[in-house]
C-alpha cells in the first residue's frame, strides 16, 4: 500500500460517524399498564400481539419495574436518571424543574439533542410540559373526550371511570398520536432522530369504542385471584398508606356495585385498543428506510391493581405496582430473548446511551442493560429499587420483594413459590438471611419529600397520622 492510500484510510478512519450512521430512537410509552400483556402472562385473556412481536426482535425483560408506582416520579426518574430518594420527587408534584437536585440536569431527549439528534414527541412521555423537553412536539389531545355524565362510577374523581364510549377509534387521542408518529415514519429526516410516542390507555377514563369491548366479553371475564385473608400478615401501615386518601374507588364500592367484572373488561379492553395503535407505529417503522437502523424501547410508567391486595389503581410496592414491561430492540443484537434479571425504567437512559455509541454519564444512577441484552443468564448484582415516599421501599431481586416501611414494618415473599404475594415472610427465620441481603441494598441516603399537593401527599400524611392514634 503506497504511503498516501495508507494516509488517506486513516484519515477516513478518524472522521466521526456522519448522522446517518447514528441509529435512531424510537420511545414507546404505553400509561398505566400492568404486567396484563400476552408475553408477559399477567392475565390470561390479554390480547397484545403487536407488543408481543416487538419481543421477536428484541429483549423482553420480564422483571422490569418502576421507581416509583405514580406517574411523575417514576417519568421523572427514567428521563434524568435519578432516583426518587436523591430527587426528593416522590409523588404527582412537584415537576422535576422544580427539583434542586436536578438544577442543570438534562433530560433523556435533551441529551440526544445535545448529540445532534432531532427530537419529536406526541402524547405522554413526561409526565406534563413535554413541549419543554423536545424540538417539536405534537398533542395528540390527552385522556381524550369528557362525558358529561360518568358511564360506571357516578361519584369520585372525574378521571375515574370506564366503558364503552359512541366514537371511532379516529377520534381517540392515542389513534391521533399513532397516526403522527406512523406520519413522520414516511419522512425523510436530515438528523438522526429521537422519537417519543405516549399513549394514554389504559391509564383511566378506561374508554374505548365499543369493538374493543366486544373483544373481551363481559360475561367471559377471568377476575383476578384474590383471597380475603391476602392482607392479615401486613401491618396497619402497610395497608393505610395504599388506601387512606385515594381517588380510586375502594374495592367493596367496586364489588357491591357489580361493577368488578366491567373495570377488568375495561382495562383489558382498553390494553387491547392500545395495543393496535403501537401495532401502527411498528409497521410504519418496519416499512420506512429506518427499520435497520432504529432502536425501539416499550415501557409503562408502572403497575396497576384491578383488585388485588382489595385495591385499585396504582401506588403500592408490590409486584401488581411495580412490575411493568419493558422490551428493547436494538441493531445488531439477536431478539426472541427474555431476561428475568431485575431491571429498572432508570436504567433505560444510561442503555440508551451505550446503544447509541454517546457518552456515558457516570452521575446517573441505572444500569446499562446492554450486558443482559448480550447475555440474559448473565450474573446480575443489580436489584430494583422502588419507593413510595420517604422511608418506604421496595427490593425486588430475581427470586424475592423485599418491602420496609416507615414505621419499620416489613415483608417479604417468594415470587418463585408464591407470584400473588399472599404470604408475607418477614417474621419467619428461616429467611433472616435473605432478608439481611435485600436489606443491604436500601438506600443510605433518602431524600425529604418535596412540598406538593397531591394524593400520594395526602396518604402518606394520612399514613403517618394513623400510626400516631
Amino acid at each position: 500500500m503506497s504511503r498516501l492510500l495508507l494516509l488517506f484510510c486513516v484519515c477516513i478512519s478518524a472522521i466521526p460517524a456522519i448522522a446517518d450512521d447514528k441509529p435512531n430512537v424510537l420511545l414507546i410509552s404505553i400509561d398505566d399498564l400492568n404486567d396484563w400483556v400476552g408475553c408477559l402472562g399477567g392475565h390470561p385473556q390479554a390480547l397484545t400481539p403487536n407488543i408481543d412481536r416487538l419481543t421477536e426482535s428484541g429483549v423482553l425483560f420480564g422483571n422490569a419495574h418502576c421507581q416509583s408506582p405514580v406517574c411523575n416520579p417514576s417519568r421523572a426518574s427514567m428521563m434524568t436518571g435519578r432516583y426518587p430518594h436523591t430527587t426528593g420527587i416522590y409523588f404527582l408534584s412537584p415537576d422535576l424543574k422544580q427539583a434542586p437536585a436536578l438544577e442543570g440536569v438534562l433530560t433523556l431527549p435533551e441529551v440526544f439533542a445535545a448529540n445532534g439528534y432531532k427530537t419529536m414527541a406526541s402524547g405522554k412521555i413526561f409526565h406534563g410540559g413535554d413541549k419543554r423537553f423536545f424540538q417539536e412536539y405534537h398533542r395528540s389531545g390527552g385522556f381524550g373526550r369528557k362525558l358529561k355524565e360518568k358511564i360506571s362510577q357516578p361519584h369520585g374523581h372525574p378521571l375515574w371511570d370506564w366503558g364503552a364510549i359512541p366514537v371511532t377509534d379516529d377520534e381517540m387521542s392515542d389513534m391521533v398520536c399513532a397516526k403522527w408518529a406512523a406520519n413522520k415514519l414516511e419522512k425523510t429526516h436530515d438528523q438522526p432522530f429521537f422519537m417519543g410516542v405516549g399513549f394514554y390507555r389504559p391509564h383511566v377514563p378506561m374508554y374505548t369504542p365499543p369493538k374493543w369491548f366486544d373483544m373481551h366479553p363481559r360475561e367471559k371475564i377471568q377476575l383476578p385471584l384474590v383471597r380475603d385473608d391476602d392482607r392479615d400478615d401486613l401491618s396497619l401501615y402497610a395497608i393505610d398508606l395504599t388506601n387512606l386518601m385515594h381517588v380510586s374507588p375502594t374495592h367493596q364500592w367496586v364489588t357491591e356495585a357489580g361493577q368488578w367484572e366491567h373495570a377488568v373488561q375495561a382495562y383489558l379492553a382498553s390494553v387491547t385498543f392500545a395495543d393496535h395503535c403501537v401495532g401502527l407505529v411498528l409497521d410504519a417503522l418496519e416499512s420506512s428506510q429506518y427499520a435497520d437502523n432504529t432502536i425501539v424501547v416499550l415501557f409503562s410508567d408502572h403497575g396497576f391493581h384491578l383488585g388485588e391486595k382489595q385495591r385499585w389503581a396504582k401506588r403500592s410496592l408490590w409486584e401488581d405496582g411495580t412490575r411493568v414491561p419493558l422490551v428493547i430492540s436494538s441493531p445488531g443484537f439477536d431478539g426472541g430473548q427474555r431476561t428475568d434479571r431485575p431491571a429498572e425504567l432508570i436504567d433505560v437512559f444510561p442503555t440508551l446511551l451505550e446503544l447509541a455509541g454517546l457518552p456515558n454519564d457516570p452521575s446517573q444512577e441505572g444500569q446499562s442493560l446492554v450486558p443482559l441484552m448480550k447475555d440474559p443468564n448473565k450474573a446480575w448484582e443489580h436489584p430494583a429499587i422502588t419507593t413510595f415516599g420517604l422511608g418506604n421501599v421496595a427490593i425486588r431481586s430475581t427470586r424475592y420483594r423485599f418491602i420496609e416501611y416507615v414505621d419499620g414494618s416489613r415483608e417479604f415473599y417468594d415470587l418463585s413459590k408464591d407470584p400473588h404475594e399472599w404470604t408475607n415472610l418477614a417474621a419467619n427465620p428461616e429467611y433472616a438471611e435473605l432478608i439481611a441481603q435485600h436489606a443491604a441494598f436500601l438506600p443510605k441516603d433518602q431524600q425529604p419529600i418535596l412540598e406538593g399537593e397531591s394524593t400520594g401527599h395526602n396518604a402518606y400524611k394520612a399514613a403517618a397520622e394513623n400510626l400516631t392514634r
